[in-house]
């Protein structure tokens, strides 16, 4: 009686840990920042409008669901969005691109790139089950290439004062939210980023 309560306890104790593996995802970002603030950084509250590029402005460009993601990010680090009272202007790009990864040496490549993938091998991982990555064989991962960028310029002098981008390479198929956690990497440190290339993870939930 005494094995079988431990071993039930036991599995409830995996259950629930599995559970917690999957209820959470990691978004892994290489990001890089650069500021440049005349005088002094702006101060919490400071506010700021949205600028778009004429290619933005076009009715099939998803440029307001990305400011909405944006907006979020950018609450997020104490700027407020308030284009009437405006100090600064913020322009917003994202792109996404699917990938394959060669089963040889970990590559990416384009789809529709060269077909190198001939016979067998140990395969890469494929997320399975709990997130634990467990390898499929012959499969290939499929990825998906992104990448977001934030410059904000300052109205009064019309110049560029902080420029930062985001690029992660993951298997997860809904954009928005993998987008939002990378404008989240993309602005981590605001307003005075550390120098040089970094990874930032951010946890993002289903």
């Amino acid at each position: 009686m005494k094995r079988a309560l431990t071993a039930i306890v036991f599995i409830a104790t995996l259950t629930g840990l599995l559970g917690g593996c999957a209820s959470t995802r990691v978004v892994e970002s290489e990001v890089n920042s650069f500021a440049r603030w005349t005088p002094a950084p702006p101060a919490p509250g400071s506010s700021y409008r949205f600028e778009r590029l004429l290619s933005q402005q076009q009715p099939d460009a998803p440029q307001a669901r990305l400011e909405n993601l944006a907006q979020a990010a950018l609450a997020r680090v104490g700027l407020q969005h308030n284009p009437q009272a405006a100090a600064f202007s913020v322009q917003i790009s994202a792109s996404s691109q699917p990938v394959l990864r060669s089963r040889w040496d970990g590559g990416a490549y384009p789809f529709g790139g060269p077909n190198i993938f001939i016979g067998g091998g140990s395969g890469s991982g494929v997320g399975v089950g709990f997130g634990f990555g467990f390898p499929l064989g012959g499969m290939d991962t499929p990825l998906y290439r992104r990448e977001v960028g934030v410059v904000m310029r300052e109205l009064r002098s019309n110049q560029t004062v902080y420029e930062t981008r985001a690029v992660s390479q993951e298997p997860w198929q809904d954009t928005d939210p993998v987008l939002a956690a990378m404008f989240d990497a993309a602005l981590r440190g605001f307003p005075v980023p550390p120098a040089g290339p970094r990874r930032v993870n951010i946890e993002i939930r289903p």
